[in-house]
């Protein structure tokens, strides 16, 4: 495999995107996802969303790494910022400690572009409005039409093998 089996162009989902350039075996951890590690209220503070607004700012490359810490891939963060969202994600970013590592749940096939499902989670319930503020456009065969993580239900099958299979033991 390259060194980086990965390159960036421009993507038909959104804007730009990640796409595979080699078979990327399941399990490899990909690419790190890097920017600076900001508190979860800064990053509010940073990127808040305007009331009213029909959708949400175009550009916040935010990952959640626990339950107190995002990372803000705007200052200082790589390619991985680029990976758009899919309802069927062919990858996942998993922690390992203070780094986010963006690692396959399957083999990935030569041109296919890396995708991992964003399951946005929201406190307020997903009223139609509220999930056309997060539209999606995976264009997948069972995209729920919203990067919104849908109430009670768990993350999709591959992700939850691979977060057991792959992510840190403790």
């Amino acid at each position: 495999m390259p060194r980086r089996p990965w390159v960036v162009r421009t993507s038909p989902r959104h804007g730009r995107g990640v796409f595979a350039v080699a078979t990327i075996p399941a399990g490899t951890r990909i690419i790190e996802y890097t920017g600076e590690l900001i508190s979860e209220a800064e990053g509010e503070r940073r990127y808040p969303t305007r009331p009213g607004a029909d959708e949400e700012p175009e550009h916040t490359y935010l990952l959640t790494l626990d339950e107190h810490r995002v990372i803000d891939a705007n200052v200082g963060g790589n390619a991985a910022r680029f990976i758009n969202h899919s309802c069927e994600p062919n990858c996942e970013p998993i922690a390992f400690g203070d780094h986010m590592w963006i690692v396959a749940v399957r083999d990935i096939r030569p041109g296919e572009e890396l995708a991992y499902d964003y399951a946005i989670e929201l406190d307020e319930p997903h009223t139609p409005a509220r999930k056309r503020r997060f539209p999606c456009a995976c264009e997948s065969k069972r995209c729920r039409g919203s990067i919104l993580k849908p109430k009670r239900q768990p993350l999709h099958p591959l992700v939850r093998r691979a977060i057991a299979r792959y992510g840190p033991k403790d």
